[in-house]
């Protein structure tokens, strides 16, 4: 496993070229997602570029409240998580990925929060045993606390192979969503200076096939929609602070029931960055 450091320079490109990804992501990936569908949302048109992808996914996609699968017709948590698992395995073979480099699901939608040290320790394995030379991973900006829980696991799994006196793979993140300035965003940054960031513009093909896959989640369809399918967008992970709050002002979460809001979760991150006796911003 080797690291690399990225020197990104905010710019436009139309298309994925595979030279340039190999350059970025080296020639083995590992992307986090927190919910199965995040990666497609945000990345999906990238992965048939990548030499060589792995993928964890933190939740199984299903809350134990059972709303959402009862919504979707469901008679269990655990039906819903079998659907929405075979809808992520589904879109991921239009890229090319194969059922067996998908990893997880660790623990409940919503409730990555309560696993924070669990997972970071998980995720530093994961990294290991796949030779991750980058972990492509969400952004800390309180779009969902599932989400923030996956950044920190990975910012910790890495403060941890830094710990053991290894080289911890390259961060790079992916946009998703957040609510900085009162308004829901999507695929778009919350400005962290002296990180830039680089937009893909799909070209027809991308967008077709990445059509396709976001097709695939039948059960989240309304979700999904929210998202812009010409543009994919990435940059170098900067060091956070997980024990303030990513902006001012309320989080997008917290205009919902997610079973969290941003001081417990913040409580729950300051725990386990002691328990794991890593530091901060981190």
């Amino acid at each position: 496993m080797r690291s690399r450091e990225l020197k990104f320079i905010r710019t436009s490109f139309m298309g994925y070229v595979r030279e340039f990804v190999k350059d970025i992501f080296g020639a083995r990936t590992l992307v986090v997602a927190a919910h199965p569908d995040d990666e497609v949302a945000g990345a999906g048109a990238l992965f048939r570029y990548l030499e060589r992808a792995f993928f964890v996914h933190v939740t199984d996609g299903a809350p134990r409240d059972m709303a959402d699968a009862v919504s979707h017709g469901f008679g269990s948590a655990k039906e819903y998580a079998d659907a929405r698992r075979k809808e992520l395995l589904s879109a991921l073979s239009i890229a090319g990925v194969r059922p067996e480099d998908c990893l997880g699901p660790w623990v409940p939608d919503k409730e990555a929060g309560f696993h924070l040290a669990e997972t970071s320790l998980r995720l530093r394995d994961a990294i290991t045993e796949t030779g991750a030379e980058s972990v492509l991973t969400l952004p800390y900006e309180g779009g969902h606390p599932d989400h923030d829980s996956a950044c920190f696991a990975a910012h910790a799994a890495a403060g941890l192979i830094r710990k053991e006196r290894a080289e911890p793979p390259s961060l790079i993140e992916y946009a998703l969503y957040n609510a900085m300035n009162g308004r829901l965003t999507s695929l778009e940054f919350i400005p962290r200076e002296g990180f830039d960031e680089i937009t893909f513009m799909l070209s027809e093909e991308e967008r077709r096939t990445k059509g396709r896959m976001v097709d695939c989640f039948a059960t989240q369809g309304p979700v999904l929609g929210m998202f812009p399918i010409q543009l994919e967008r990435f940059r170098p992970a900067p060091a956070y602070d997980f024990t303030a709050p990513p902006h001012e002002g309320s989080l997008y979460y917290e205009q919902f029931d997610r079973g969290m809001d941003g001081k417990r979760w913040r409580e729950l991150a300051s725990g386990a960055v002691k328990e794991l006796g890593l530091g901060s911003p981190m």
